[in-house]
C-alpha cells in the first residue's frame, strides 16, 4: 500500500469522524463564531509569506440547523477535498509595473525567443531558460529574482503571499507563460512548470521538461509515481463507502 493511499485513509476517518467514533449522518448543528485577527507584513517580497503582527477585528455569528446532514456524495467530496489539500505547484514568477502594455510586451518577446520566426535566424530557446533570464533582467522583486522568478519547487496552495498570483498558480495552463495577473504589488508573468493533483486542468501531465536534439522542446511528462494505484484507490473507495453505508443503516436503525 503506497504512503498516499495511508494518506487518504487517514484522511478519511478526520474527514467522517470529528469527535465521535462513528459517522453519525443525522446531526443538528448550531454554531455560533467570534474571532478578531489582524495581519502586518513586513517584507516586500510578495511570494513567502512572513507574519509579523496579528490583530484585526471581524465579528460573525451564525445558527444553522439541518436536520439531515448527510452529504450528497461522500465519496466525491473526500475525493475532491483530499485532492484540494495535497496540490502543490512548482511556478516561476515575473513582477513587474501596473502596465498592461510593458508587461504583454515582455511576454511577447519571450514567446519569441522560445518560437523564433523561421527568417529571423535564431535558435530557439528552453521557455524555462527564456523565462528565468527574463525575471533575472526585469522582475521587481528581488528576492525571486535572483533565482530565475522561482516562486518555489513543488509549494501547497497559500504559499503566495499575492492571494491573485497564488490563485493564478493553480489555475494557469501547465507550460505556458501567462498573464498580466493585477496584485497590489505588480503585474505578474507565470509560468507553471509542474503541479500535482489538477486533472481536470493538466489532464494527464503534470509537468515540464526540456527535450529535442537542442534541449529546447517543451515536453510534457505524467505523473509516473501514480502508475498502478487507480485500482488501490478504488479499493478504498468502495471500502469507505461501504462503512458510510453501514453507519447511515445504523443510524436510521437507532433512530426506529
Amino acid at each position: 500500500m503506497t504512503v498516499s493511499t495511508i494518506a487518504f485513509f487517514l484522511f478519511t476517518l478526520f474527514h467522517f469522524s470529528a469527535s465521535n467514533d462513528t459517522f453519525l449522518p443525522f446531526t443538528r448543528v448550531s454554531i455560533s463564531i467570534s474571532t478578531s485577527s489582524t495581519t502586518r507584513i513586513s517584507t516586500s517580497s510578495c511570494c513567502k509569506r512572513s507574519v509579523v503582527h496579528c490583530r484585526t477585528t471581524s465579528t460573525a455569528s451564525t445558527e444553522a440547523e439541518a436536520a439531515f446532514a448527510f452529504p450528497r456524495n461522500p465519496i466525491e467530496i473526500i475525493d475532491r477535498d483530499f485532492k484540494a489539500l495535497t496540490r502543490k505547484v512548482t511556478a516561476h514568477h515575473i513582477l513587474l509595473p501596473k502596465s498592461t502594455q510593458a508587461a504583454i510586451s515582455l511576454k511577447q518577446k519571450i514567446r519569441n525567443k522560445v518560437n523564433p520566426a523561421k527568417d529571423s535566424g535564431r535558435d530557439p530557446i528552453y521557455v524555462v531558460d527564456a523565462f528565468s533570464s527574463a525575471a533575472a533582467k526585469f522582475s521587481r522583486d528581488e528576492e525571486t529574482a535572483l533565482n530565475g522568478g522561482l516562486l518555489g519547487t513543488l509549494v501547497p496552495q497559500g504559499y503566495c503571499r499575492a492571494q491573485e498570483l497564488d490563485k493564478a498558480c493553480f489555475e494557469v495552463p501547465l507550460g505556458e507563460i501567462s498573464g498580466p495577473i493585477e496584485s497590489e504589488y505588480g503585474y505578474h508573468l507565470v509560468l507553471v512548470t509542474e503541479r500535482t493533483n489538477c486533472p481536470k486542468l493538466d489532464g494527464g501531465y503534470n509537468k515540464i521538461t526540456r527535450g529535442g536534439e537542442r534541449g529546447a522542446d517543451t515536453v510534457f511528462l505524467g505523473d509516473s509515481s501514480k502508475e498502478g494505484s487507480d485500482p488501490i484507490v478504488r479499493l478504498a473507495l468502495q471500502q469507505v463507502g461501504f462503512w458510510i453505508a453501514v453507519s447511515f443503516a445504523g443510524g436510521i436503525l437507532a433512530e426506529v
